[in-house]
């Protein structure tokens, strides 16, 4: 279906609009409210790929190395990610364990992997198998990836914990830091009517 007969409606005021073809750099915006509807973004592709490639890097970091490591009387204790999901299964406080386990671990590398998955074959003019699908996967994604409440909390932790023990940042949460800020200037640079146009042009 042809842009200029697609309806979109406005995400503030649910007003419909009809779709026209932007240029690069163009922001169409919601005639009731105000509100920005969608935007025609240059290579978005291109910079979305190599910013979720950082993404797993960190991912990757940020999972492997240590996270913190807690200084008292003398012992010393290091923590990766995946610590405190264990600290929770351990004392069957499995409703928050798994919560912890979506919100920091599984919903991130979810978005990273299916963003590569759909993007990487697109670019390449090939559109890959259930790439809706896995499409609309990374979208909800985005709502339940919470590294950034997960980060506040360790914070919270670490100023309270501080007067008690020595607490030394570990080379894993510089790397969560900047996941957090790759993964939010992917979702700056995608644009995902771009990418289903593409599934559509492909298919």
């Amino acid at each position: 279906m042809a842009a200029a007969h697609t309806l979109i409606a406005c995400h503030e005021c649910d007003l419909l609009h009809r779709m026209h073809p932007l240029h690069y750099g163009e922001r169409a915006k919601c005639s009731r409210c105000g509100a920005s509807l969608y935007a025609k973004k240059r290579d978005s592709f291109e910079h979305t790929i190599i910013l979720a490639l950082a993404s797993l890097i960190f991912f990757t970091i940020a999972n492997v190395f240590p996270f913190m490591t807690f200084e008292l009387n003398g012992r010393v204790q290091e923590s990766l990610l995946s610590t405190g999901v264990m600290e929770f299964f351990e004392r069957e406080m499995w409703a928050l364990g798994v919560l912890v386990l979506c919100a920091s671990i599984l919903f991130p590398a979810l978005k990273i992997l299916g963003m590569l998955y759909v993007l990487g074959p697109l670019e390449l003019n090939k559109r890959p198998w259930h790439a809706a699908l896995v499409f609309r996967m990374v979208e909800h994604c985005r709502t339940w990836a919470m590294m950034d409440v997960y980060l506040l909390g360790v914070i919270v932790a670490v100023v309270k914990l501080s007067d008690l023990a020595n607490l030394v940042p570990g080379v894993a949460i510089y790397s969560f830091v900047a996941l957090i800020l790759t993964l939010a200037a992917a979702d700056s640079a995608l644009d995902t009517h771009a990418v289903w146009e593409k599934m559509e042009e492909i298919s």
